[in-house]
């Protein structure tokens, strides 16, 4: 265990709290999973996956900063209770609308657009559960212990990324896609009942009479007067932006390594896995020194491996290529959760969480529609290697102009 036994009981709100998020991300894993699956299926069309994308990140980019200012002034167990709740309705609305039924009744265009319509629902709630996730550790436990607690709900995190579209492949293949849905909503309410045994977390904001512009603007410059923050999340967003391949899994499952939904699951779960492996091993050995360095030469890997994936057309070498991205994607994940948590005070984790989640969310949602575009107009392989090169090319670029990122040591 990276937290070991006596600190989960002496910090019961914590086991709580990790289980939350565990079921959670799970659910959320599965239905991601399923609804890109099936919307592939209706349309048979690459686009639909960026613009499935595009319909999260829009709501999720836009209300990213107003929703720091919130989480800062808001007690965040019932914040986050509430968030959990409207994506859990969200969900139940999926199920309707991805049912044998709906189709046959409201015809394709009509479900293709109801999707879109719901994911954009659930971007509005996660601007403000990402956030809130995030943000909400530090008042759980004493700060000697945070960076391990942070360790282990990013664990957490990764542990349901892995485990969530294995199970959404297998129950869509042997069971249907109502049975998911049902499973997944299962789990959303039993995440629902438990965050709601959270303890009240008393408000932190310093100011709260601030005006909101103010407050969203006070985060902002935080994050660009510090120059390390912003130099971690930079090569983040634009590493993912340009190099996650993730978005075209079921065009690469269906039309390349041919293989079924279980397959797909599969694939979306091989970087979970690697960086499940390597937070489990950093906290036993965390990083001494170059830490910079190291985050630089992790991105540079992700993007080889992007390469690696679009080249390869054997299922079990393009799992491999996945695992091994995500084994790289994990380190910079623990270097950037660490450089947050050194250099932001407690009052402004909520602004500058949300300001990470908007880097979060350009980098994915943003680059799974970039995705979509570039196989539309490329073709799906030479779209992703056109991404790993792009990632390449951001690590030079961070490389020569960011030289306190470089330089980084903690």
């Amino acid at each position: 265990m990276i937290l070991s036994g006596p600190v989960l009981n002496q910090y019961p709100q914590l086991r709580i709290f990790l289980v939350a998020r565990f079921l959670f991300i799970f659910a959320m894993q599965m239905v991601n999973t399923s609804v890109a699956w099936y919307l592939y299926e209706l349309t048979s069309n690459v686009l639909s996956q960026g613009w499935l994308g595009l319909s999260e990140v829009i709501p999720a980019i836009s209300l990213a900063l107003y929703a720091g200012h919130v989480i800062d002034r808001s007690n965040k167990r019932n914040l986050l209770l509430r968030g959990m709740l409207l994506y859990l309705l969200a969900t139940v609305g999926l199920g309707l609308i991805t049912s044998h039924w709906m189709a046959a009744t409201a015809g394709k265009l009509a479900v293709e657009l109801g999707i879109y319509f719901l994911v954009f629902a659930t971007g509005v709630f996660r601007a403000f559960t990402g956030p809130t996730f995030g943000s909400i550790v530090a008042q759980l436990v004493d700060k000697p212990v945070l960076p391990r607690a942070i360790t282990m709900s990013s664990t957490a995190w990764q542990m349901a990324a892995v485990a969530g579209p294995v199970v959404a492949g297998v129950f869509i293949t042997e069971l249907g896609l109502t049975v998911m849905f049902g499973v997944a909503i299962i789990l959303l309410s039993a995440a629902c009942y438990l965050a709601s045994l959270l303890p009240p977390l008393p408000v932190q904001h310093s100011n709260l009479n601030q005006r909101t512009l103010e407050s969203v603007k006070d985060g902002l410059r935080y994050v660009w007067r510090t120059k390390e923050v912003l130099s971690a999340l930079s090569i983040d967003m634009f590493a993912v932006l340009f190099g996650g391949a993730v978005a075209m899994l079921p065009v690469f499952a269906k039309d390349i390594l041919h293989v079924d939904a279980t397959g797909m699951g599969f694939l979306k779960s091989a970087q979970g896995i690697g960086t499940v492996a390597v937070l489990f091993f950093l906290a036993k050995r965390p990083l001494q020194h170059n830490q910079g360095r190291i985050l630089h030469y992790c991105v540079a890997g992700f993007g080889a491996c992007m390469i690696g994936f679009a080249l390869s057309t054997h299922f079990w070498l393009s799992w491999a290529a996945l695992l091994l991205s995500g084994v790289f994607d994990g380190i910079s994940v623990i270097i950037r959760s660490t450089v947050l948590q050194l250099f932001v005070p407690d009052e402004m984790r909520g602004r500058v969480s949300s300001v990470n989640s908007m880097f979060i969310n350009s980098s994915n949602e943003l680059g799974q529609f970039e995705s979509g575009v570039a196989a539309k107009l490329l073709g799906t392989v030479p779209s992703v290697i056109f991404g790993g090169c792009m990632t390449l090319l951001v690590v030079v670029v961070s490389w020569l102009k960011a030289p306190r990122l470089r330089k980084l040591q903690y």
